[in-house]
């Protein structure tokens, strides 16, 4: 029995469907703690692996404010900025600590604490780069992903025997999670050599 590819290759296409929260819809106006937490879960609510999986809770804004992730609010009020630092703080923290979260954004949020004006300094232009990126990476995974799924096949085909599919897919998985975690590695390490305060 081999993989029904044509199914493996429908979970990459919908990784791919580029979804993203574009800069013109986060609001200009400040909102208040229950209109960002409904803005985040209409928004994002496509990247629930699960129905119960929260996207992001009052508890967490509160610990980011408390840990000093993010700039408190004023007036109890989330602005532009902290709506874009929350997006950037939800993607980062599936790979990353929040303590690493925290150094990484240091140099921003203390900018922005400094002079809250959009002159301070341009998150705006830091989102869109990064969203532009993203885009950019989804278009490259279908490729990507058949590169190394074909390598996978190749590796660990047996010409006496037929290959049990669901070795392809638990050498499929590790591949994926040996670059995850290369990738993830090589992030802390800039992190730690560029963001980490000197001890």
């Amino acid at each position: 029995m081999k993989i029904q590819e044509d199914k493996l290759y429908k979970l990459v296409e919908e990784i791919s469907i580029f979804n993203e929260i574009d800069i013109r819809d986060i609001p200009c106006i400040d909102l208040y703690m229950d209109q960002v937490t409904t803005f985040f879960d209409d928004k994002l609510q496509h990247l629930k692996r699960d129905e119960k999986d929260s996207i992001l809770t009052k508890t967490m804004i509160n610990n980011y404010t408390k840990d000093k992730v993010i700039i408190p609010p004023k007036s109890k009020k989330y602005s532009k900025n902290h709506m874009i630092l929350l997006i950037l703080i939800y993607y980062l923290k599936q790979i990353l600590s929040i303590n690493d979260i925290k150094s990484l954004l240091a140099p921003l949020t203390k900018e922005i604490e400094l002079d809250d004006t959009n002159d301070s300094i341009s998150l705006e232009k830091i989102y869109t780069s990064f969203i532009e990126i993203k885009k950019e990476e989804l278009e490259n995974l279908s490729k990507n992903f058949d590169d190394r799924f074909s390598s996978i096949k190749e590796k660990i085909s047996d010409k006496n025997n037929e290959t049990s599919p669901k070795i392809e897919l638990i050498m499929l998985v590790l591949a994926l999670i040996t670059q995850s975690y290369s990738q993830k590695r090589l992030a802390e390490k800039i992190i730690d050599t560029y963001f980490k305060q000197s001890k």
